[in-house]
């Protein structure tokens, strides 16, 4: 693959670049403040962790279903427009939850907080086919891992000043200080980000469209190295947001740390995730010939070893747990990069890349949602008799490790998949 110089590109595309990552990241700040509010949730005796979960799960689904019809619409619509009724939207129902107080009620609260899983759903499409109209394929790993570093932003932001926020001012505080956030990104949305180059005024699929979408979005439905990829990606989402959603919780319960000690460790993991996350485009450009396979396997073996050694030492020194993240942080920015969509793009022509993404996108947001569902269940079962505050993770642990080890084995059938695929194709063209 041909690479590029730097001088290549221009201020306009550098200007889009920074909307579309710092746009997404504050994308997260409004989607995490749940995962950082949970435990003062739970001590006021607002939620149970059983229904906390099924309330997460409710975004997940919504963001699941949102993600594929917004991932179509998007190689049509406005996304400019979309990225920034999408925060405006999802920032919105962050201060309603924050001025409403407790008296929502669960099934109230688990309906907004499902309603901002379909705002949320609007960002990543968005970002991905203008990523793909403004950049050329020889440049697309570096830049979609430089804007794949928004999701380790916002949980950077989320985690670590989020947590200082409910610090001082409770559980409301924290979701009326993600409005504000939320606010500010829609602002810069506008300014920076715009939906393609000047000289992009051609449709990308001039072919007439039947049922709703056209034959090469049609095509992508039917191709099952997508949906092994999106299988792949759903496993790893289960242990993203195991760690994402619960990380603060299991580390306060499970190993007695404050919550903002307990921020502080998963920042640690959105921290070194930008590392992973902007290196891992670039390197599977530069290192692996375009191959996103090998490094998501390499970087599949490392989030299954960091959970082990988060999980597997319960009562482990703190510089393990640092370490534990350090591991998870860089193995989980680089999958999301790889296997949370550039493997599917790649593996599709530019006028269906929305589509693939939204086939990544609603695997694995189910798994997403599976994980917070599940999780809140087998950790409401571990609750310790007459301990209102003491829990029993041994069978949380196990459901987050298997799907680690569950994410690299499909990793394996993609990359047999690609490879018997290249085959044909090779054969094909020699006849």
């Amino acid at each position: 693959m041909k690479g590029f110089a730097w001088r290549e590109i221009s201020a306009r595309q550098w200007l889009v670049l920074a909307g579309a990552t710092f746009g997404y990241g504050l994308y997260y700040v409004c989607r995490l403040s749940l995962s950082v509010v949970k435990a003062p949730l739970v001590a006021e005796h607002i939620l149970t962790p059983a229904q906390i979960g099924l309330a997460g799960s409710a975004l997940f689904y919504a963001n699941a279903v949102g993600k594929f019809t917004n991932g179509v619409l998007a190689d049509r619509l406005s996304l400019r427009k979309m990225l920034a009724l999408g925060l405006a939207g999802s920032a919105l129902l962050n201060l309603f939850l924050g001025a409403a107080g407790g008296w929502l009620g669960f099934a109230l609260f688990a309906a907004v907080w499902g309603l901002n899983g379909w705002f949320q759903s609007m960002g990543a499409p968005a970002c991905v086919v203008g990523l793909t109209r403004w950049f050329e394929p020889r440049q697309r790993g570096t830049f979609y891992g430089l804007w794949s570093a928004a999701h380790n932003i916002g949980e950077g932001l989320t985690f670590v000043l989020t947590s200082l926020v409910v610090a001082a001012w409770g559980w409301r505080g924290g979701f009326v200080g993600s409005a504000a956030v939320g606010a500010f990104g829609v602002l810069l949305i506008l300014l920076l980000f715009r939906d393609r180059p000047a000289d992009d005024i051609a449709p990308l699929d001039p072919t007439p469209r039947t049922g709703g979408l056209t034959p090469t979005q049609a095509q992508v439905l039917r191709n099952p190295l997508v949906w092994c990829i999106a299988l792949a990606s759903a496993c790893m989402y289960i242990t993203r947001y195991a760690v994402n959603s619960w990380g603060i919780f299991y580390f306060h319960h499970a190993k007695g740390y404050s919550l903002v000690e307990a921020g502080g460790l998963v920042g640690i993991s959105s921290v070194f995730g930008v590392v992973g996350t902007v290196a891992s485009g670039w390197l599977s450009d530069a290192f692996f010939g375009g191959d996103r396979a090998r490094p998501a396997l390499l970087f599949g073996a490392l989030n299954a070893a960091s959970l082990l050694l988060m999980l597997g030492l319960p009562h482990g020194p703190k510089a393990l747990d640092v370490a534990a993240m350090v591991g998870f942080g860089l193995a989980i920015g680089s999958l999301v990069c790889i296997l949370g969509g550039l493997m599917a793009v790649d593996s599709v022509p530019k006028a269906a890349a929305g589509t693939a993404l939204g086939v990544v996108g609603i695997a694995s947001y189910v798994g997403a949602g599976l994980q917070d569902m599940v999780s809140g269940w087998l950790i409401g079962r571990g609750q310790l008799t007459g301990a209102s505050q003491a829990y029993d993770f041994s069978r949380v642990r196990v459901f987050w490790l298997t799907a680690a080890v569950a994410g690299v084995a499909l990793t394996v059938l993609a990359q047999w998949m690609h490879r018997r695929a290249n085959l044909t194709q090779a054969g094909a063209e020699g006849s």
